[in-house]
């Protein structure tokens, strides 16, 4: 079974900048989306940013377009977010999220990592 591990969050000030890493491990036959999302205080999970069509195409939120740079790298690091100029409102639990064509079950499967905590102080 796939499973996703998130790291490089951790605090930093406003105007810093971070980047968080997604590992992935198990049997991944393809890959339709790779994302980060995001949960911010007392807010729904929402979508930061996305790859699609094997990176083909990208969609950020407006929230975090023109700081946030989403990037693919290979399968066991399958995507990666740089967030620069940080401010307080990115604080969240980020994560990594994959939708994956599964050939067994003839479906698309979403996986999520657990997270990793941003902490952005002003």
């Amino acid at each position: 079974q796939v499973q996703l591990v998130e790291s490089g969050g951790g605090l930093m000030q406003a105007g810093g900048s971070l980047r968080l890493s997604c590992t992935a491990s198990g049997n991944i036959l393809s890959y339709n989306e790779l994302g980060w999302y995001r949960q911010r205080p007392g807010k729904e999970r929402e979508l930061v940013a996305v790859l699609r069509n094997g990176g083909g195409s990208t969609n950020y939120a407006d929230s975090v377009k023109g700081r946030f740079t989403i990037s693919r790298d290979n399968i066991r690091s399958p995507v990666f977010l740089k967030m620069n100029s940080l401010k307080p409102e990115d604080t969240a639990v980020y994560y990594c999220h994959a939708k994956v064509w599964a050939l067994t079950s003839g479906t698309y499967v979403n996986y999520w990592g657990n997270g990793t905590l941003v902490t952005v102080s002003s």
